[in-house]
């Protein structure tokens, strides 16, 4: 009887243990989720990548999902469809599509990238390059009215250069393709992203002679946009959002480039590690990564400027009409 007694009595302690502790431990908080939709996957855009390898996302209690759409009209489409909550693409296609008339606006409220993203490849070896060289080349460029190409053209007349007059300029080659037709035997110079010129560079297949990025000077190259309707309706989502975006960002800044890429790298299977490196610390370098995510008015200025240059600005827009910083300085 007393042994029967005393199993009930442990079993009874043990359940009544067993409840305790269910009772005391805290429900698993819900993440929200949140869709952005990328222009393109790139090294360039380094600081996203580790907001979400290091898990700030989920520190504020998101559920990010990435889907990268190749392409500045794919990735509006998207978002304007609601097919994503948020896009990172340049900041020229908020003001194409204010242009068109939209009544719901779309709205820069956090800045990843404040310089162009590309450099200038030769086939051979140069020594001591100047500006002037291009003349009389044949140049391969990126897609008209896309940001590089703006950022290009620009730099070109910065330097007593007319891209349609002083060069032999190739523009009708898909963005996909530019890499493979440079390889290919067409141009003496061509415009790349990385990590593609880094890699020429190591096969020899090119040689970086200088960065449009360092010539052309700051701006919103990319941006974290949404439509105002959204931002609205999701104010604390988009501030934890920000907030996420401005430790990534400090974490660039703050940590060296070997460790930057050992934390991307998962994003860049087809890359070898060595190369990741040679891309964060040149874009590092030369002050590509945005170290807060607020897109200030001289910037904004600039790019007009830049798309104004290039024949493509179909209007100029207030820097308040489509840029919103009130969050980006909240968290800051």
């Amino acid at each position: 009887m007393k042994k029967r007694f005393r199993a009930a009595f442990m079993l009874l302690a043990g359940a009544m243990l067993l409840l305790s502790a269910c009772q005391e431990k805290p429900a698993e908080k819900k993440l929200e989720k949140v869709r952005i939709a990328e222009v393109t996957r790139s090294i360039f855009y380094a600081p996203e990548y580790v907001a979400l390898a290091k898990g700030f996302f989920k520190e504020e209690g998101l559920d990010v999902e990435l889907t990268t759409t190749w392409g500045g009209d794919k990735t509006m489409t998207a978002l304007l469809s609601n097919g994503a909550d948020i896009a990172l693409v340049g900041s020229e296609t908020s003001i194409y599509v204010h242009a068109q008339g939209s009544n719901d606006p779309v709205i820069n409220f956090a800045q990843l990238t404040q310089t162009d993203g590309t450099f200038l490849v030769s086939r051979t070896k140069v020594d001591n390059f100047t500006w002037d060289m291009l003349k009389g080349k044949t140049f391969l460029g990126q897609r008209k009215g896309g940001m590089p190409q703006m950022a290009g053209e620009f730099v070109l007349k910065k330097h007593g250069i007319d891209p349609h007059k002083d060069l032999n300029l190739i523009q009708n080659v898909d963005f996909a393709n530019i890499a493979n037709a440079f390889a290919g035997g067409t141009g003496e110079f061509v415009q790349l992203f990385e990590p593609t010129a880094s890699i020429f560079e190591k096969e020899g297949k090119g040689h970086i002679v200088a960065s449009f990025g360092t010539e052309s000077g700051h701006i919103p190259y990319t941006t974290f946009m949404a439509k105002e309707s959204y931002m609205k309706k999701n104010r604390a989502t988009v501030e934890k959002f920000t907030k996420a975006v401005y430790k990534a960002q400090q974490w660039v800044e703050k940590t060296d480039s070997k460790e930057i890429a050992k934390a991307i790298a998962p994003y860049f299977d087809d890359t070898e590690l060595d190369i990741i490196e040679t891309v964060v610390d040149r874009y590092k370098s030369q002050g590509s990564f945005a170290t807060d995510p607020i897109l200030d008015e001289d910037e904004w200025n600039n790019l007009q400027n830049i798309m104004d240059e290039a024949g493509e600005l179909p209007q100029r827009i207030e820097y308040k009409t489509l840029v919103n910083t009130e969050i980006a300085e909240k968290v800051k």
